[in-house]
């Protein structure tokens, strides 16, 4: 599956390779992916929005700095 706004793209599919299911997510942009297992998906569900604004900073996702 792919989502789509005006601010980001990523692939969302499930990988099964590992020790269990997990989420595999793909930013299209740049090709990095991520895989949650069960747990941490919860740990997302759980979370506050404003806990995510630091990973929401444009600044901290520029690939030019060093």
């Amino acid at each position: 599956m792919v989502l789509s706004s005006e601010f980001a793209s990523v692939e969302i599919d499930l990988d099964d390779r590992g020790n269990g299911p997990r989420l595999m997510i793909r930013d299209a942009r740049n090709g990095r992916c991520v895989f949650l297992d069960p747990l941490e998906l919860a740990a997302l569900a759980w979370v506050r929005h404003e806990e995510l604004l630091p990973f929401l900073d444009p600044a901290r996702l520029d690939t030019n700095s060093g």
